[in-house]
């Protein structure tokens, strides 16, 4: 969230600085909110945990209220900016997936069932979608190679959200571990992908190897994002082989 709100800031126009203020006022939150979180460890007490959460929370849905707000303003035509409306919208639906997130963790709903699974990776898929779009718009058009690599990823993803659409309108019917299984194993494959280049762009990006408007940590973030993605279909599969 911190991220989002230094990316949204260097994006705004000059002139937009009550705009740049707030996103500059949403790192300074979630900079103490990471301070906070750093005096916690696994002996914290769970009712300090649960109050922690409830801040967090807040700030989370804070967030996402700017964000919305800057979309409404974008699509009206009333800012003009380097933040593309999709931007906005996919940082405040990681938002609104971190908020909701953890609400379900203060109400104890921790085991994922099928219908978490499926539509989990709904929500994945297309933030992986969407960062294939980012890269391939940000990149300058020159780096040629690079923009088809990013095109064809955007392409895979937006295939891979419509199945796991089709997938998800199929429920509960869908719920079965064998068709779950796969459908993991094979999101886990593009992410893999995805992932790695990621990585190779970062490392390029960061030796300033390549031409691009990508700001370096912009490229680590998104990294990190697909390689939780990684982490989150490995524990949907320990799951199901659990329950099987």
């Amino acid at each position: 969230m911190k991220e989002h709100a230094l990316f949204l800031s260097l994006g705004f126009s000059y002139g937009d600085t009550k705009l740049i203020e707030e996103a500059e006022q949403f790192i300074t939150l979630f900079e103490r909110i990471e301070e906070k979180l750093s005096k916690f460890s696994l002996h914290s007490d769970p009712h300090e945990v649960a109050k922690f959460n409830v801040e967090v929370y807040q700030a989370a849905t804070s967030i996402w209220a700017y964000k919305r707000k800057v979309l409404g303003l974008t699509l009206n035509c009333d800012i003009r900016s380097n933040n593309y409306p999709l931007l906005l919208d996919h940082t405040s639906r990681e938002a609104a997936y971190f908020a909701n997130r953890l609400r379900d963790l203060n109400e104890g709903k921790l085991q994922p069932l099928p219908e978490t699974i499926i539509k989990e990776n709904v929500f994945f898929l297309r933030i992986m979608a969407d960062h294939s779009k980012f890269i391939g718009h940000l990149l300058d058009p020159s780096e040629r190679k690079l923009v088809a690599q990013a095109r064809e990823f955007s392409h895979d993803f937006d295939q891979l959200v419509f199945q796991a659409l089709d997938l998800d309108s199929m429920r509960p019917q869908s719920e079965t571990v064998p068709i779950l299984d796969q459908f993991l194993d094979q999101n886990r494959v593009s992410v893999k992908s995805l992932r790695a280049f990621k990585k190779t762009a970062s490392e390029l990006i960061d030796e300033c190897k390549i031409k691009s408007n990508i700001h370096p940590l912009l490229a680590d973030h998104v990294f990190r994002e697909a390689d939780r993605f990684l982490h989150i279909i490995d524990m949907f599969d320990e799951s199901l082989m659990a329950n099987q």
